[in-house]
């Protein structure tokens, strides 16, 4: 279906929203319809927003809807930090927890402008890997998260979190030196739409700033993700530890990976979910110590809109 124009003050401009009298009341218009050799067809029907789609993975691009001239951002997040395991000691004087892995950037509920057409390029950051226990282990960050267009150009980029670390040290000692993963940064390039009504799936008009079903639970929310936990060393040989928490991602709305237990056998830390970090592993169990574990994956949540 082309773009349908009509003429205001001698001046062709493209339709939004058109409007017919029925029974004496001006009622706004789903489709309008014209015949064109005879028969009628579809020339104009009033945009609609769709329902989210979610991408979780790899890489590719969709293309903006006939109508369309903004994309809603419900969430978007970077790949979460790993974490490393914890380190037992024979005689050093403490044990030491494995620091947790950092969160990825966000975006909740934010409309970004887009045209009718053009092709937009995305790329889901994955998740960092955890590390096993012991001295001298670097767990791997995520990667970043993007969206841009082939007219908006770069709409986001929202970097990853690190993963932590547990360098030097030895059985003997001294106590290894412990550091969470780091907190990755937001570089938003799209322009933001702050105001403005669109049409809804349900058919009813909204303003945009009544989107605000994203994690963060209010509209037009970006910014930095966190830098996970790190309890460090405890004071005394044979002394329990457990594993530190990964850092929560949207603006701590998501929890990151729980730190491994120092209970009995212990447990190793868990997985991060939705660009969070992952949790660190435990020291002085039976058996020594536990491991850490990955970053949760980034993921986007989008919809189409026509804001006016």
């Amino acid at each position: 279906m082309a773009n349908t124009y009509g003429k205001v003050s001698g001046t062709f401009q493209e339709i939004d929203n058109a409007y017919g009298k029925v029974s004496g009341t001006w009622q706004e218009a789903d489709e309008i319809y014209a015949k064109v050799s005879g028969v009628w067809k579809l020339v104009f029907a009033a945009f609609e927003a769709g329902s989210v789609q979610t991408l979780s993975s790899g890489s590719g691009t969709f293309t903006v809807p006939q109508g369309a001239n903004a994309i809603h951002i419900q969430a978007g997040v970077g790949g979460g930090g790993g974490a490393v395991g914890g380190a037992d000691y024979d005689k050093a004087g403490g044990e030491s927890a494995g620091a947790g892995g950092g969160s990825g950037a966000y975006i909740s509920d934010k409309v970004f402008s887009v045209t009718q057409g053009e092709t937009i390029s995305y790329s889901i950051g994955t998740g960092g890997s955890g590390a096993g226990k012991g001295f001298n282990v670097t767990a791997s960050g995520g990667a970043s998260t993007t969206l841009s267009g082939s007219t908006a150009g770069a709409i986001f980029t929202l970097g990853a979190g690190g993963g932590s670390s547990g360098t030097g040290g030895g059985v003997q000692g001294p106590l290894r030196s412990n550091t969470a993963g780091t907190a990755g940064s937001a570089s938003i390039g799209g322009t933001a739409i702050t105001s403005g009504t669109f049409r809804d799936s349900d058919g009813t008009t909204k303003n945009v700033t009544t989107l605000t079903s994203g994690p963060v639970g209010s509209f037009n929310q970006s910014g930095n993700g966190a830098v996970g936990s790190n309890n460090g060393n405890c004071g005394g040989d044979n002394c329990r530890i457990g594993g530190s928490t990964g850092a929560a991602s949207y603006d701590g709305n998501v929890a990151g990976g729980a730190g491994g237990s120092s209970s009995g056998s212990g447990t190793n830390g868990t997985a991060g979910t939705r660009g969070s970090g992952g949790g660190g592993g435990a020291a002085q169990v039976s058996g020594g110590s536990t491991s850490g574990a990955a970053g949760g994956s980034g993921e986007v949540k989008y919809r189409f809109l026509r804001v006016q």
